[in-house]
């Protein structure tokens, strides 16, 4: 099966401040605490990092923010579901950054190969990504490594949590949220 990318430029509202929320891996079951915070923190755009489980999720989160979205390991191929997806975000007149969107990314704590490639033809400065249902931020070497975690059913005694990337001052600032207590979730507070 052929690997499908896609290229978007996005182009979000000037405002004083901008939030990006970021989610993965609700198959089909988001959490009920999802929305409601969704609608509390009106994001400026939403990204989904695949095994969304339903497509129709993906109407009730466009009905919140544009939601960007990517297939994953659950989900079905199609024209409607891109396995990978180069944004340009542009915030203001001058903020832009360059994000890569997929399912699968990492290794232990390093990039996959097949994404290295994928990153070679479309840098950027964060891969957003999900699949392991485990909160993560990192870098390897200039590039931020961001996975929000699960906001679906919960397994493994793993957190449900979701991401927040916020943009302030020129600045960004990333962030997990545990959806079942509505506060900041930090590695080591379970």
């Amino acid at each position: 099966m052929a690997h499908r990318h896609e290229t978007r430029s996005i182009i979000l509202p000037d405002d004083k401040i901008c939030i990006i929320a970021v989610i993965s891996d609700t198959h089909g079951k988001p959490h009920p605490n999802l929305f409601p915070i969704l609608k509390e923190k009106h994001p400026s755009m939403i990204l989904h990092a695949g095994d969304i489980g339903d497509l129709m999720l993906i109407t009730e989160l466009d009905e919140v923010s544009k939601t960007v979205f990517v297939r994953g390991n659950i989900d079905p191929a199609g024209q409607t579901w891109p396995d990978s997806i180069s944004l340009r975000i542009k915030f203001g007149k001058s903020i832009q950054f360059d994000l890569l969107l997929l399912h699968m990314a990492i290794t232990r704590v390093k990039l996959k190969r097949e994404v290295l490639n994928l990153f070679h033809q479309n840098p950027a400065q964060i891969v957003v990504f999900g699949h392991s249902h485990v909160p993560f931020l990192g870098m390897e070497g200039k590039i931020c490594l961001f996975n929000p975690g699960s906001a679906g059913p919960s397994r493994m005694r793993l957190p449900t949590t979701m991401g927040f990337i916020e943009v302030l001052s020129g600045q960004l600032k990333f962030k997990h949220l545990d959806l079942q207590t509505g506060e900041q979730w930090l590695p080591g507070r379970e």
